[in-house]
């Protein structure tokens, strides 16, 4: 549930916002990472490698107090907890 307070949001990532989080009092949008990259690769026919590393550079690379925050989601990759590659 949104506090009132101004939320920043990811621009053409609608379907992939997940919810927020509180970070040191500043609430933050929080994005599934793994439904972005395929967002990138239906849209724009990115492979998903390139959706990829074109989300660490161009989306989370750029940082700051009260940006959104990228989670990677063992469900959205089909994977349990277990089977996580490290």
């Amino acid at each position: 549930m949104f506090s009132g307070e101004s939320v920043l949001l990811a621009d053409g990532f609608d379907e992939a916002f997940i919810g927020t989080i509180m970070d040191a009092g500043v609430q933050r949008a929080v994005y599934d990472r793994v439904r972005m990259c395929r967002m990138l690769m239906d849209r724009d026919g990115m492979s998903y490698e390139d959706a990829d590393e074109f989300i660490l550079y161009n989306v989370e690379g750029s940082g700051g107090e009260g940006l959104p925050v990228y989670a990677t989601l063992v469900k959205s990759m089909g994977l349990r907890h277990k089977e996580l590659p490290r």
